[in-house]
């Protein structure tokens, strides 16, 4: 398993994910966004320096995509998002993938600290992230919609120190 940077011929995988109504409920996001749109975002996106965008490569087939975004260069801080194709979950990629993901924003771009959002009732990602080595900094009330209802957030960090690679 690798990271990659994202490509424009990986867009119909991304349109796959966008458009699967479980996996953006995780994600607090809107499903069913045409490719029109993500094209258009991606070459909106492509020369942004507050994002960073990579695929999960197993073999060469594509497993997911991990995403640092808002980064902030002034606070060095920076989001980390994750998500792992249904048919390739359970192999441990989802930690590997963000482990990748952590270095590249730790060491590349010199961050400070990495933080996430996840929806408190996610305890399968919560267990990854803190055996990643996140920990727990508060709960969001109410603070994502999704599903026809309000989602409490818990939001978690990891700083430069922290981390085992």
């Amino acid at each position: 398993m690798k990271i990659r940077p994202l490509e424009r011929n990986d867009l119909p995988f991304i349109h796959q994910l966008d458009n699967h109504k479980q996996t953006m409920a995780l994600w607090f996001e809107e499903p069913y966004e045409s490719i029109d749109e993500l094209t258009s975002l991606y070459d909106k996106h492509i020369h942004d320096n507050t994002e960073r965008r990579f695929v999960i490569d197993l073999d060469g087939d594509f497993a997911g995509v991990i995403e640092l975004v808002e980064i902030d260069y002034i606070h060095r801080t920076t989001e980390i998002q994750i998500i792992v194709r249904k048919k390739y979950q359970g192999r441990g990629l989802a930690k590997k993938a963000i482990r990748e993901g952590l270095d590249y924003a730790f060491n590349m771009l010199n961050m400070h600290k990495v933080y996430l959002y996840v929806d408190v009732d996610n305890q399968v990602g919560i267990h990854i992230y803190e055996g990643v080595g996140f920990v727990k900094e508060g709960v969001m009330r109410q603070q994502f919609y999704a599903n026809g209802r309000y989602h409490d957030s818990l939001f978690m960090g990891i700083f430069k120190d922290e981390v085992m690679l």
